[in-house]
């Protein structure tokens, strides 16, 4: 069921998100080459329950009965690996791509963002993938408006990342979030413009367009969470949570000034 939340609900929402964000700038500024993803981890868990917030990622089941729930407070996902890593005592190295997913739990009510972030030097096509994938998520909040459909929002995303020789991943979606990390509806991020939901005035969703530079297709590694390329080659994530308005969407995640 699709749920409109209330200007009170909102205010808690943006609660939320103001924590995440300010999780997410504290761990970008701590990525370098030599630091562990364990590290990682732990200062992000520690923010957040300084925040008086609880992981939202943390406990989450595996769509796979018989795998483990996530058992960290955010995701890390390295170069080819797309979505729900595990902080590990891996090391990060030079010229790779980080991305960071952090979920905050607040007073009833998830914030969801995540960042691409590169480590020391990368790559010209590590920097563009980067550049487009950001590219992708704001094009999706700028028709993320009353009187649009989902649709647009999966075909500003497309129609900015294939023109560039890059492909938007299929089998992993944008969302409904709110009392729910996972709140009433999925979102493609890929589509056709005027078709799919009509968006309304406090609707939330966590906007995330995965972006890959070889083909869409993904696999799962053997750690039952870890969401790889299939070809191997680079993806990169970027995320935030907005609610609908009357107006422009309020992009609840991003980092008050």
């Amino acid at each position: 069921m699709v749920v409109l939340k209330s200007p009170s609900e909102i205010v808690l929402m943006r609660q939320a998100g103001q924590i995440v964000a300010v999780t997410l700038a504290e761990l970008k500024e701590r990525v370098k080459p030599g630091i562990t993803l364990a590290e990682l981890d732990e200062v992000a868990d520690r923010i957040i329950t300084q925040h008086g917030a609880i992981a939202s990622f943390r406990g989450v089941p595996n769509s796979d009965p018989d795998a483990p729930a996530f058992p960290a407070a955010i995701c890390t996902s390295i170069n080819e690996e797309i979505v729900h890593g595990i902080p590990s005592v891996r090391r990060l190295r030079e010229g790779e791509i980080l991305k960071l997913d952090v979920g905050a739990y607040y007073k009833g009510y998830h914030g969801d963002s995540a960042i691409s972030v590169p480590v020391g030097r990368v790559s010209k096509e590590a920097e563009e993938l980067i550049r487009v994938t950001e590219e992708c998520l704001w094009a999706a909040i700028t028709v993320a408006r009353a009187g649009n459909r989902t649709g647009d929002i999966g075909a500003a995303i497309q129609n900015t990342a294939e023109p560039k020789g890059f492909s938007v991943v299929r089998e992993y979606t944008s969302h409904g979030v709110g009392r729910e990390l996972h709140e009433g509806f999925t979102l493609l991020n890929y589509g056709k413009e005027g078709q799919g939901m009509l968006l309304r005035p406090g609707l939330t969703m966590a906007i995330e367009p995965m972006i890959n530079a070889g083909k869409w297709g993904t696999k799962v590694k053997k750690d039952r969470w870890t969401v790889v390329t299939i070809d191997g080659k680079l993806s990169a994530h970027f995320e935030h949570t907005v609610a609908i308005t009357d107006g422009e969407a309020e992009v609840l995640t991003r980092l008050d000034s």
